[in-house]
């Protein structure tokens, strides 16, 4: 849908540079300094899952993988539940229809807007797939929490076109809306005697969405276990109802004549898809489509906008609040202190993700954000998610930490908790930064390898530095997470080569003095005294001289002001 002149410009550029590639010639072939090469008969149809999108499982294995799982040890393939309740089943009722819940039943199957809306092939295979299911008489249970948000309106545009929208909604994926939703965690809530049923038996529930994200609690709190999958795969397990099912020994279901039908019978052939799509997926939709971006929302062209040069903060507000980053900035740098008898606020093991540390989800009834919200008028009802309020800082600050999933090793159980170790008391994770700061004492995290993995997110480290913890220790971290923390003022630590929190003996019950040296220098070592009497180095992880300057100007944002100041 672009103009000629854009695109013959384009062209032009590629080939000053020296981009423009003709792939039939293989002369023009750059000196690559890898070549990887892939047996594609190696590919098979796959998921990943039950807690995290690297942990890659054939959907061939999907049923034996997921028994597996459940005996497990607690951990990114584990759930620990007791053999002899592996084959629980919770009898309930859902409008007026009695149903039947065990460990892997899906409750949630979104085709969500990540990469997988904007393939057309993907999307009109679901929709195909849809289509032949329903012809075959085969439903889907109606508590199941069914939905279609795409990332364009295009994609609705094609599929109503190719006919395949009708079957779809048949199905229960209705298109909700466009934008992130399920896979940050915008799913909202299941039926209250889903959640019932889910909570009585101590169910796995799950959740297939075809997003690219799936850590614990983002999803959903009641879905322990999720997995992402194509959108035509999304559809067959939520006409199976569970993930406990090889496709290609067992029915999805059967019809009304008693006929079993295999997911083999209704799945649509590439050469049906790639017909479909030639037909329908014409250039013009998103030439239509997006010419009529800017008027197509009456509502949004209907608010009325303040054009002063300065935001107007409105105190009324819950969801837009002045932060308190720049609270007490100088225009003359402040010499970097020493970082002394500072408590651990909490103990982690490895892969502890963004998601873990400022969930973008539910706000939990009973958590410190909840807590605050009440106090400004607000119903749970009204709470949204802390995705939504990212512009206020009070909530979000409330929200570091408070993924219900968080193992802490301060804690035998997991949850957004902590010891406050002057008392003794366990408290929320908040309000314990909060008694921390009152009586003046510093904090730090520790933590084990890949601190910070998943998805980039500004508030993993603007929340931290808002609960006062001054720097983290870790074996190591997520590249751009380490770059953020920076960013806030937070130190990055890293313990030396062969060394982590059990080599040295470290119980996070310590109190921990960090010399920071007037003359600092990237990626230099840094002395640690513990109140034990203990002393080791570890490694001060600012790589670079730019980032030294951010730590010595308290982040990137004072960087900014003083710059501008200047």
């Amino acid at each position: 849908g672009r103009d000629k002149e854009k695109v013959m410009c384009t062209k032009k550029y590629l080939k000053a540079v020296g981009m423009l590639r003709d792939f039939k010639n293989s002369s023009q072939d750059p000196d690559f300094t890898q070549v990887v090469e892939l047996d594609l008969h190696t590919v098979v149809p796959c998921c990943s899952g039950p807690k995290r999108p690297q942990d890659k499982v054939a959907v061939s294995d999907m049923k034996k993988d997921f028994e597996t799982c459940l005996g497990a040890k607690q951990g990114f393939k584990g759930f620990q539940i007791a053999p002899d309740r592996h084959n629980s089943i919770v009898k309930f009722n859902f409008e007026g229809c009695d149903f039947e819940l065990a460990h892997g039943s899906v409750v949630i199957a979104a085709i969500t807007s990540c990469t997988n809306t904007s393939n057309p092939s993907v999307m009109l295979g679901a929709g195909l797939l849809a289509k032949k299911a329903v012809e075959a008489g085969l439903t889907v249970k109606p508590y199941i929490k069914t939905s279609l948000s795409p990332g364009s309106g295009v994609v609705t545009y094609y599929l109503r076109e190719s006919g395949v929208m009708s079957y779809l909604s048949q199905l229960g994926f209705d298109v909700v809306g466009y934008g992130c939703m399920t896979c940050i965690g915008n799913s909202g809530p299941l039926p209250e005697s889903v959640v019932e049923a889910i909570t009585e038996g101590d169910l796995v529930a799950v959740g297939v969405l075809s997003g690219n994200r799936n850590f614990e609690g983002r999803v959903h709190p009641n879905t322990r276990a999720n997995y992402l999958a194509s959108p035509p795969l999304v559809i067959a397990y939520a006409i199976a109802g569970t993930v406990r099912i090889d496709f290609e020994k067992e029915p999805l279901g059967t019809n009304a004549s008693g006929k079993k039908i295999f997911l083999k019978d209704i799945w649509p052939s590439r050469n049906e898809i790639q017909a479909v799509e030639r037909q329908f997926v014409i250039p013009g939709m998103f030439k239509e489509v997006y010419e009529k971006i800017e008027t197509v929302n009456e509502s949004w062209n209907a608010l009325d906008a303040p054009s002063d040069k300065l935001y107007t903060w409105n105190p009324k507000s819950t969801y837009i609040k002045n932060p308190p980053f720049f609270d007490g900035l100088t225009l003359a740098l402040q010499t970097p202190k020493t970082i002394e008898d500072a408590y651990v606020l909490l103990s982690f093991g490895d892969s502890v993700t963004t998601d873990h540390i400022s969930p973008a989800g539910n706000i939990a009834r009973n958590s410190p954000a909840a807590r605050y919200l009440t106090s400004r008028g607000l119903t749970p009802r009204e709470f949204n998610s802390y995705g939504s309020r990212r512009g206020n800082d009070a909530v979000m600050a409330r929200g570091t930490f408070a993924n219900i999933r968080l193992v802490n090793k301060f804690i035998d159980k997991q949850g957004p908790q902590t010891v406050h170790f002057p008392s003794g008391e366990t408290l929320d994770v908040f309000d314990a930064a909060e008694r921390y700061k009152q009586a003046g004492h510093p904090l730090i995290v520790l933590a084990g390898k890949e601190y910070g993995a998943g998805s980039s997110r500004d508030w993993a480290a603007k929340g931290p530095f808002l609960l006062g913890i001054k720097a983290v220790l870790a074996e190591s971290y997520e590249r751009i997470h380490r770059s953020n923390l920076v960013g806030m003022g937070v130190i990055p630590l890293q313990y030396l080569p062969g060394e982590d929190a059990g080599t040295l003996g470290l119980t996070g019950r310590e109190r921990y003095t960090i010399i920071i040296p007037e003359q600092l220098k990237p990626q230099m070592n840094v002395q640690i005294k513990l109140d034990t009497g203990k002393t080791f180095l570890a490694i001060m992880r600012f790589d670079t001289d730019v980032e030294l300057t951010y730590f010595h100007n308290g982040g990137i944002l004072n960087y900014m002001i003083r710059k501008m100041a200047s």
